[in-house]
């Protein structure tokens, strides 16, 4: 009879057990839920601009509030939320998910931490403030999340609101770097067109009673936006002298807290290094059977003993782009081009079964004048609490003010060749595929701090995937500009680190572009520009490819004759843009 016992006490005893810790998971997974919707609540209420485009409408009748005192509270509120998640939430009673969400928002608290401790955008970075003016009440009057008297009603209570928010930039503005007051002032215009000729129009649409305030406040709030364009040319901009340079320590941290890599920085930095030298003698190979037909200047069988590897590489294969950069579009075409391009390589894709592309079209659209100056493209997506798949991809077009020597030169770089390859990375399938499948992930952690190495650097691996496919019918020219756009990931996380971490001044950056790069002299002024305004920006595609690389070796080991290219790419976005050290455990469960 005792024997018949023990094992039912033992049995009774797991299940008891088995319960009790799954009763402490859903406590615990509970109270983290609670506390994230607390943190994330003092976020939107402290930028309620950010929280409508979100599509979090609890203060869209608020502005931001900049004052010296709110900032203080701020970071106080900040220092607080970091040890509630720290020490009231036990992370391994978390379930295995909310354990990732909890890392990922100890990172995104301690990315806050760092801008109001070493950034403080408010003070340094007037075109802060331009994000907050171009949408504040634009995202009011022309997104259709609730009716439209709602949202007239609150868009007057923001236009209140620009005086106040204008004498507080006035007040905290102190030496920015020059490049930052003059892209703001540049996109400045476009704010101004939207108040005075736009909003009045918007206006008109909205429910009688609520048109007076609406024009009242408008009245008031375009002599305080005159004021402030005034200020950051007349003012500002004198005393724009501040560094542009993040800094080793600033930059450092921030590469932790964005990057969430798994290979460290010295050893991506390391082959970086060799991809540097192996990709431009790979072009070098690619242009010897074009050299030879190109009216050649030197015998490449017996090339002159005086020359050296590089400087051979630099000959040959400057001569061959030289020779095929006069084939692109016509300023008017742009866009146009990059549309009949995107729709290409789509159906190619579809047709050689490269991956399973969502069936939800991407809009491809000019960029407006306030978002440009920054960078060239930007994939608008639905905010994260909304339920539409409607993204748009905007595509800056060329400067009004370009000399034709900067629009020639530029055409030269996005060569009828480039463009293919260029379309690839920043188009489509670009970012908007891998935020597409992200945005299928449940977690709001994760759609809200997407891990942007993996955004960014699945396009690089899908760009070689398509040449060795045949796209283009294996062009030799197309397979020597993708491989001068890998060149060109290369070079900009060399960039990345010795700009912000060194003292790599521009004529030197510019040289390395142009001469080591093969770039053109407007691409390389563009994308120096790109680099000071928007760290960290330009080096995630080169990490998220070498961690991408090293997880696609692992996988390949894991399934042996198993393994399918195609598979492991779909799978590379089946758990949402996660941060890499999690991803690659995932993909080799």
């Amino acid at each position: 009879m005792k024997r018949k016992i023990i094992p039912f006490v033992i049995l009774l005893f797991v299940f008891l057990s088995t319960g009790l810790l799954l009763s402490e998971k859903a406590t615990e997974d509970e109270k983290f839920k609670k506390t994230l919707d607390t943190y994330l609540d003092g976020l939107w209420k402290f930028y309620p601009t950010s929280a409508t485009l979100a599509g979090y409408h609890k203060y869209d009748n608020h502005l931001e509030n900049l004052s010296k005192k709110s900032i203080e509270k701020r970071h106080q509120t900040l220092d607080s939320h970091n040890q509630e998640f720290v020490a009231k939430i036990d992370k391994l009673k978390l379930s295995p998910e909310l354990q990732i969400d909890h890392e990922m928002i100890l990172d995104a608290l301690d990315l806050e931490i760092l801008k109001h401790e070493s950034f403080v955008p408010w003070e340094y970075n007037p075109i802060f403030y331009n994000e907050i003016l171009a949408n504040c009440v634009r995202s009011l009057l022309t997104k259709e999340f609730a009716p439209l008297g709602t949202r007239a009603k609150n868009a007057a209570a923001r236009l209140k609101g620009i005086p106040k928010l204008i004498k507080q930039a006035k007040e905290n503005l102190k030496t920015p770097a020059q490049l930052f007051t003059e892209t703001a002032i540049k996109q400045f215009t476009a704010i101004m067109d939207f108040y005075k000729n736009e909003c009045p129009q918007l206006i008109e649409q909205v429910p009688e009673a609520q048109k007076s305030k609406l024009k009242a406040n408008l009245a008031k709030a375009i002599p305080a936006l005159e004021d402030y364009k005034n200020f950051l040319q007349k003012e500002l901009l004198p005393r724009s002298t501040g560094n542009f340079r993040l800094g080793e320590q600033a930059h450092l941290r921030l590469s932790r807290l964005k990057l969430q890599n798994d290979i460290p920085l010295q050893e991506i930095n390391a082959r970086a290094d060799a991809d540097y030298k192996n990709i431009r003698r790979e072009m070098f190979l690619v242009c010897i059977p074009l050299y030879k037909i190109m009216d050649p200047k030197i015998n490449l069988d017996n090339p002159p003993s005086n020359l050296n590897e590089d400087q051979l590489i630099n000959i040959t294969v400057s001569h061959v782009l030289d020779k095929i950069k006069i084939n692109h579009v016509e300023k008017e075409d742009y866009i146009n081009r990059i549309k009949t391009s995107a729709e290409e390589i789509k159906n190619f894709m579809i047709q050689n079964e490269v991956i399973e592309l969502p069936e939800n079209n991407l809009d491809i659209v000019p960029m407006p004048l306030e978002s440009q100056g920054i960078t060239w493209t930007c994939l608008t997506s639905p905010g994260v609490y909304e339920s539409s798949d409607t993204f748009s991809l905007q595509i800056t077009p060329i400067p009004e003010d370009w000399e034709e020597d900067q629009t020639k030169s530029f055409f030269e770089e996005y060569n009828n060749f480039l463009i293919y390859l260029w379309t690839v990375r920043k188009v489509y399938p670009g970012q908007f595929v891998p935020l597409f499948y992200t945005r299928k992930n449940p977690s709001l952690v994760r759609n809200l701090y997407p891990n942007m190495p993996l955004i960014k650097g699945w396009p690089v691996i899908l760009e070689e995937e398509l040449i060795f496919k045949g796209f283009g019918n294996y062009d030799l020219r197309l397979r020597l500009n993708q491989l001068k756009l890998l060149l060109k990931a290369v070079i900009d996380f060399k960039l990345e680190l010795n700009i912000h971490q060194g003292g790599m001044t521009k004529e030197m950056a510019i040289a390395y572009m142009t001469r080591g790069g093969f770039q053109t002299q407007a691409e390389a002024e563009r994308k120096w520009n790109s680099i000071i305004l928007k760290p960290l920006d330009c080096a995630y595609a080169y990490i998220g490819f070498q961690e991408i690389l090293d997880m696609e070796k692992e996988y390949k080991n894991l399934k042996g004759d198993a393994f399918s290219k195609k598979e492991f790419l779909q799978k590379l976005l089946s758990f949402g843009a996660l941060p890499i050290r999690h991803l690659k455990k995932k993909i080799l469960e």
